[in-house]
């Protein structure tokens, strides 16, 4: 799995309901075609960040196909998550405000 391009933005929460900041992240995937997950029409990764003082983690992803939006029910493997965070982590100055 090979993120390829990504978009980030701050997601807004009028009301201070959520603790911290969340940001969400869209994350396109180059998936072999020999994962489970490879799919012909792509694959993307929607990942809900959050930052709260001085600690960062996913507080949720869901993975889609790209073509049809179509929710896919995998559950990525603790290296490919590891990688997703510290990908987040690092681009988190990118984030749209």
């Amino acid at each position: 799995m090979e993120i390829t391009s990504f978009s980030v933005q701050k997601v807004k929460d009028p009301f201070g309901i959520i603790a911290g900041t969340r940001y969400e992240y869209i994350l396109d995937l180059e998936v072999d075609q020999e994962d489970e997950l490879y799919s012909e029409q792509g694959v993307y990764l929607r990942v809900i960040y959050s930052v709260e003082e001085e600690k960062t983690r996913i507080v949720k992803y869901e993975l889609y196909e790209r073509s049809t939006d179509r929710y896919l029910e995998f559950d990525l493997e603790e290296d490919e998550l590891a990688e997703v965070d510290a990908f987040c982590s690092e681009h988190l100055k990118e984030a749209e405000e």
